[in-house]
C-alpha cells in the first residue's frame, strides 16, 4: 500500500472559519473539441497556474485544480482579499498571451462562500471538509460567465464589498431558495466600499 496516501484524518473537533473560493473556465469543452490537443493542453496549464497565482498572491492556499476549476481557501478574516482574487482572476483569464493568440478569450465564473470547515491532509495534500466546499462550487455553477457570485455570509464577513442581491437560486443540495450576491466591483481588500 502507498504509505503517501495515510494517515487519512481522523474525526476532529477543531473547525476553521474559513472563506472557499471556486474559479472555473467557461466554456472549456468547447475549446478542447475545436482546438488541437496540444493547443488546449498548453492552454489549460498556463490558466490554471495563473489562477494559482492570482489566488495565492492574495494570500489564499490552493487545496486542488481538477481540469478547468481551482479551489483555494482563506482564514474567515481574510474574505475581503479572497473577493479580491476572485474578482482579479476574471482580468486576468481575459488576458492570457496564449489564448489571444490562438484567437480565444476566455471568462471564468466564480463561487465564493464562509463557514466552519474541517482541515486536514489526504494523499499528501491539504483538504477542506464542510458545507462551504460544496456551497461554493454550487455557487460558481449558477454564476453566468463573468461573474462572482457569495452567499450572506461572506458579506458578513467583508461587509464593504458592493454586491447586489440575485434572485432566490435553486442549488443542488441547498434547496430552491438559497440567497446569493452578486459582486459589482472589483473588491479591494482594505479598502472601505459603499454597501448596496
Amino acid at each position: 500500500m502507498n504509505e503517501s496516501l495515510l494517515p487519512l484524518p481522523g474525526p476532529q473537533d477543531q473547525a476553521t472559519p474559513a472563506c472557499m473560493v471556486l474559479v472555473d473556465l467557461v466554456g472549456s469543452t468547447r475549446l478542447a473539441r475545436h482546438l488541437p490537443l496540444g493547443n488546449y493542453t498548453a492552454l489549460m496549464a498556463e490558466f490554471v497556474q495563473v489562477m494559482i497565482l492570482t489566488l495565492e498572491a492574495r494570500g489564499g492556499q490552493v487545496l486542488q485544480h481538477q481540469g478547468d476549476a481551482v479551489l483555494a481557501w482563506w482564514p474567515a478574516a481574510q474574505a475581503a482579499h479572497a473577493c479580491a482574487a476572485a474578482q482579479e482572476a476574471h482580468g486576468r483569464a481575459a488576458r492570457l498571451t496564449l489564448a489571444a493568440q490562438l484567437g480565444q478569450t476566455l471568462r471564468v465564473r466564480a463561487g465564493i462562500s464562509g463557514g466552519d470547515v474541517l482541515m486536514g491532509v489526504v494523499g499528501g495534500q491539504m483538504s477542506a471538509y464542510g458545507l462551504p466546499v460544496n456551497y461554493s462550487r454550487r455557487l460558481c455553477d449558477a454564476a453566468q460567465a463573468g461573474q462572482t457570485l457569495v452567499c450572506d455570509e461572506v458579506l458578513r464577513l467583508a461587509p464593504a464589498l458592493v454586491s447586489e442581491l440575485c434572485p432566490p437560486l435553486d442549488l443542488r443540495g441547498f434547496g430552491d431558495d438559497c440567497r446569493a450576491h452578486r459582486l459589482l466591483a472589483p473588491a479591494a481588500a482594505g479598502t472601505r466600499m459603499k454597501v448596496d
